[in-house]
């Protein structure tokens, strides 16, 4: 009987490749059912993922200590599973428990999360709208481009207080109060990293950021900064990137140098804002 739990492992790996095929043919590829449903779904899907991920690890310490099994049966005083609190906790999660919005998860698909929206990029945004200030470090300094610092505010939005551009600001509270609506919890514990800071991007001679016209971003979990470019990313982020597309903001997650913290206004959002007379 001591040999069931190793069974029972086993058999969940075999199944795993199964069952994540069934999420990616599952999971919703399009924007068409709205926010709320999305989000939904992938609280679900990257639950499971990281269920898979644990149980696959916890099977190849299993099958480590079988291939230490004489032949004839079990070694005596070889634990067969390891840290079962840790598999109880896993499959002991319950409807309405509270989800941990900062643990680390896989970015699903991550280079096509943004899907049709373009990054504005420095170069476009100088076209567009002018140089934030002329004279740039590597430290963030005041702007003083005058039509641009005209639409600067710095107030209180949903539960972080920013610096950025008017038609940005009223952008994101709609976007927090989307979230507020579809999710309090997650709404209470949303941080950030900072949003204007006009500088070159560090390692350039003089390029901006988008950061640098206060159309940008950085938020995280609790206070809890995410690891960059290592493809991952804390569960909290991935359910409010889904309110962020909506609202025609870019997810820094689909950058090639991953950085999943910033989301910034897609290109096609700032076309509009300028074709209204908000820029």
């Amino acid at each position: 009987m001591k040999l069931l739990p190793a069974i029972v492992l086993a058999i969940g790996i075999v199944l795993a490749p199964v069952i994540w095929f069934a999420l990616s043919w599952f999971s919703p590829q399009d924007g068409g059912q709205g926010a709320s449903i999305d989000s939904g779904a992938r609280i679900e899907i990257e639950l499971l993922r990281q269920q898979i991920e644990d149980l696959q690890i916890r099977t190849e310490k299993v099958e480590e200590e079988l291939s230490r099994l004489p032949a004839g049966g079990v070694a005596p005083n070889v634990p067969l599973v390891a840290d079962e609190d840790a598999e109880q906790q896993i499959w002991e999660q319950t409807e309405g428990a509270d989800l941990d919005y900062a643990q680390v998860v896989l970015i699903a698909d991550r280079l096509n999360v943004n899907r049709d929206l373009r990054v504005t990029g420095g170069r476009y945004l100088t076209e567009r709208l002018g140089r934030p200030r002329e004279n740039l470090s590597d430290e963030c300094q005041p702007m003083t481009n005058p039509d641009l610092k005209e639409r600067l505010v710095t107030e209180r939005v949903g539960p972080i207080r920013v610096s950025m551009l008017r038609p940005a600001i009223e952008s994101l509270k709609v976007v927090f109060e989307n979230i507020r609506k579809a999710d309090p919890d997650l709404y209470r514990r949303i941080n950030t990293a900072g949003a204007l800071c006009v500088r070159r991007i560090r390692g350039t001679q003089n390029a901006l950021s988008t950061h640098s016209y206060g159309l940008a971003v950085d938020l995280n979990i609790d206070g809890q900064l995410d690891n960059f470019t290592d493809g991952k990313t804390q569960l909290g982020l991935t359910i409010m990137a889904d309110f962020f597309f909506d609202e025609g903001w870019v997810w820094g997650a689909g950058f090639r140098r991953e950085d999943s913290m910033h989301f910034e206004i897609s290109r096609r959002q700032l076309d509009a804002w300028i074709s209204e007379g908000k820029l």
